[in-house]
């Protein structure tokens, strides 16, 4: 009877050793850009250079769909709230919507003049906010996926769109380093926020003069000097998201700080930070208690939103991090990398 007993539990600890999550997501030939969680935790989405969006079963890592269709790099993708719909951007300039079901599109709209680097449903599943490399944030009915609103205002290629817990507003950022809320009801923005910047003084360069003949040569006295004007460089904003109060903005970017921000205001008020490499992503757990951030060089931190403590960090060398999420039951972080040319989905475990 022992003997039996034992064999019991061995079989029982083998299976669960089976049923465990993997460490890795293999199975791309090219970097992953993104990579998504449906809500209730049962399906990983990775979107790769390599033109596809492959779905992973996230408890046994099988591969469940393959979702071929875009021409080129998928920089985005999202799950609606019910995990029946699937968005995608690429750097084709098209959002594509698929059944995850049986991997097949059902829709496609050239969405951007250039390529589509951020997508994000809205909490009701009913609007999905695109962001552009033609400096533009779009506002789609996800039903049919027609554009109701373009809105205007970023100067450079916007990399990260991202709705309030409550779907009222929408959050934009990308590499003109500005920060820019919207009311998604009035389609107009709201706030703009970014670092400030040391101030410059303006400088009077004497003009060098040859000597003159005649006194009708004599130059004119705006002609004396030139001003240089200051130019406002910042560094680009990669990602945002909204704290769930919807009080709150933490933004990463190339300067590599977590940053904080207060929305009523427009106010930066915290930031964490620097860290080794310029920070590419940001996911909040669902609970809303902790952040993690994803360096290029392949680093990630975990923080405690409220306090800003620090609980995790670690640096996986020879490896470029572009995305991350959280896993819904908040026990896993995964990254979307680049490891020697090929996408791995890579799996870190949270204590």
């Amino acid at each position: 009877m022992r003997r039996y007993g034992f064999a019991i539990a061995a079989l029982a600890i083998a299976c669960f050793a089976w049923a465990q999550t993997p460490s890795e997501f293999k199975g791309h030939d090219s970097p992953i850009h993104c990579v998504a969680f449906s809500n209730d935790g049962t399906l990983l989405a990775t979107a790769s250079v390599d033109g596809t969006v492959k779905l992973w079963n996230y408890s046994t890592g099988k591969e469940q769909q393959i979702l071929k269709g875009h021409t080129g790099t998928v920089n985005a993708v999202a799950f609606n709230k019910d995990g029946t719909v699937i968005a995608t951007g690429g750097q084709d300039g098209s959002i594509r919507i698929w059944n995850p079901k049986d991997g097949k599109s059902t829709k496609e709209v050239k969405a951007h003049t250039g390529g589509v680097q951020g997508i994000a449903f809205s909490p009701d599943g009913t609007l999905i906010a695109s962001a552009g490399a033609d400096k533009g944030v779009k506002i789609w009915d996800a039903k049919d996926v027609k554009e109701l609103k373009n809105l205007a205002g970023h100067k450079e290629t916007v990399y990260w769109v991202a709705f309030s817990k409550d779907g009222t507003e929408l959050a934009s950022c990308g590499n003109d380093g500005v920060i820019k809320v919207w009311s998604v009801k009035e389609q107009k923005e709201i706030k703009s926020m970014m670092v400030e910047l040391p101030k410059v003084e303006l400088k009077i360069e004497p003009k060098k003069e040859e000597p003159v003949k005649d006194k009708k040569d004599q130059p004119k006295k705006k002609d004396m000097g030139k001003k240089e004007e200051a130019k406002e460089l910042r560094d680009a904003f990669n990602a945002v998201a909204f704290t769930p109060d919807g009080k709150t903005i933490l933004s990463v970017g190339a300067d590599k700080y977590l940053r904080y921000w207060n929305v009523a205001d427009g106010k930066e008020t915290k930031k964490i930070g620097p860290t080794p490499d310029w920070i590419m992503s940001l996911t909040i757990s669902k609970d809303g208690k902790k952040v993690a951030t994803a360096g290029y060089g392949g680093s990630l931190r975990v923080y405690e939103i409220d306090s800003g403590k620090e609980l995790f960090k670690d640096h996986y060398k020879q490896w470029i991090t572009y995305s991350a999420a959280f896993s819904p039951d908040g026990k896993a972080v995964v990254t979307g990398t680049d490891k020697g040319g090929k996408g791995i989905a890579k799996v870190i475990p949270m204590k």
